[in-house]
């Protein structure tokens, strides 16, 4: 058994910091945008790179082929008896448009004060690569991990992971883990560091209407045939009521409430609903009557429109009555919302809505059923251990709006929970211009990471 000590480990990785900075940029400069096919070999030079540094901290490694990108999954199995870790990453990143608002070039990584510039910096290469980096310095050091651990790293999550559901199927047994581990999400703010345990799902559609066979003079034509435009918008407006509740019929039936305990936990977090409506520069905020809006972001469905496009939308006026009225909208999805039943009561309540003036077409994007974790699962507190250690501060439970596909896949097909420890900060402008990632929170990130086989070695 090695001798070894938690305390020498975090002493290397904290000597280590510059490193792991250089490491993260080098990382960083390759544009693994997925949804760009002419980047298709840097995405996989991305998958490549962290191939390697798993390789270098001692794990067996493949990247194995998928109809898109390639998956990287690396292995230590050398503990029998003891638990199994499952970490789960993306090395793929959004595309960087629009270029001019960034600061610097997207993909030219600079550290400004505290921050690490760059696109990927923290969804999620620098949330990944601090995984990677704690778990792999306990293995050089010890030569041994004190639990299993296997790391699955994907190239397409940007793009819904299309391949990664049947790559797991494929690869079960071997993929078989106690409990998994996430990290692409964020804390609940500048010192507060936190862990997920909910999830929204998702259902996202499209609806084309097509009224005339071609686009007509408003004036020669208007009051004779429908608008398609006038008819979305109207058919949006009955989506909804002036309270924000949903009105499609049987939306709500399965949607879990949330209990008195719920609630009060949810406002005993630090949160002003003034500052921030003040940080969007909104005059007022706008939700659910009777929730607050932290209630609304992580446990109550939404439905909001993504996109509209119908008629001239160039510069100056053409005055001209659409062929054609296109709208995208997503739903976000509560626990014991399913996001084909969802799909099938909006396609059937749109059916209703649209007259016989046009013809519609509804197209199912994508979904991703909601996650909501046991409050009593054990590794909740091994987990929370792990963070104490690492920030210095037990971190707070939370739910996030958003949705990761892969953690209800998870619990589909190999039946584990996933821990959801956000290193990054909800202001890190993820998806957006000069994207960031906290430096001091990526190197606790890194020392969390180590500290979490201890724990879990010792729960």
């Amino acid at each position: 058994m090695s001798t070894v000590s938690m305390t020498e480990i975090v002493d290397a990785l904290r000597e280590a910091r510059e490193a792991h900075i250089e490491k993260l940029k080098d990382w960083l400069r390759i544009p693994s945008v997925s949804t760009d096919s002419t980047r298709k070999d840097e995405v996989r030079r991305a998958g490549e790179f962290i191939r390697d540094e798993l390789v270098d901290a001692g794990f067996a490694v493949r990247l194995d082929e998928t109809p898109g990108h390639p998956v990287a999954l690396g292995k230590w199995d050398g503990a029998p008896g003891a638990p199994t870790l499952l970490v789960y990453g993306h090395y793929d990143v959004q595309p960087p448009e629009p270029l001019e608002l960034w600061r610097h070039g997207a993909f030219e990584p600079t550290v400004e004060g505290e921050n690490l510039i760059a696109r990927g910096a923290t969804d999620d290469k620098g949330q990944a690569l601090a995984l990677v980096l704690g778990i792999g310095e306990v293995l050089r050091r010890r030569g041994s991990l004190p639990v299993n651990v296997t790391f699955l790293i994907e190239g397409e999550e940007e793009i819904g992971s299309p391949n990664l559901e049947p790559y797991i199927r494929e690869h079960a047994d071997e993929l078989k883990a106690d409990i998994a581990l996430i990290s692409d999400c964020s804390q609940f703010g500048p010192g507060l560091p936190a862990i997920t345990v909910g999830l929204k799902g998702l259902c996202y559609l499209q609806i084309d209407l097509t009224g005339p066979n071609r686009d007509l003079h408003s004036g020669s034509f208007g009051g004779a045939v429908d608008n398609p435009a006038n008819v979305l918008a109207t058919m949006i407006s009955r989506l909804k009521d002036d309270d924000g509740r949903v009105l499609i019929p049987g939306f709500y039936d399965k949607v879990r409430e949330l209990t008195d305990e719920d609630r009060a936990a949810i406002r005993a977090l630090p949160f002003s609903e003034e500052e921030f409506a003040r940080d969007l520069e909104v005059d007022a905020l706008h939700g659910e009557k009777g929730y607050g809006t932290l209630e609304r972001k992580w446990a109550r469905p939404t439905l909001d429109v993504n996109g509209l496009l119908s008629g001239w939308t160039g510069e100056g006026a053409k005055t001209v009555l659409p062929s054609r009225a296109m709208a995208k909208f997503s739903m976000r999805l509560v626990a014991d919302q399913h996001p084909d039943e969802i799909a099938e009561m909006t396609k059937a309540f749109l059916r209703e809505l649209c007259p016989p003036t046009c013809t519609m077409e509804i197209s199912i994007d994508h979904g991703a059923e909601p996650v909501l974790v046991d409050p009593t699962n054990p590794w909740l507190a091994v987990a929370s251990r792990a963070v104490e250690r690492g920030f210095g501060k037990a971190p707070v439970m939370i739910r996030e709006g958003g949705s990761i596909p892969v953690v209800s896949v998870l619990k589909q097909v190999l039946g584990i929970d996933t821990i959801l420890l956000g290193l990054g900060l909800p202001d890190d402008n993820a998806h957006s211009p000069n994207e960031k990632f906290h430096l001091p929170d990526y190197q606790r990130g890194i020392e969390t990471a180590a500290w979490l086989l201890e724990e879990m070695a010792g729960s």
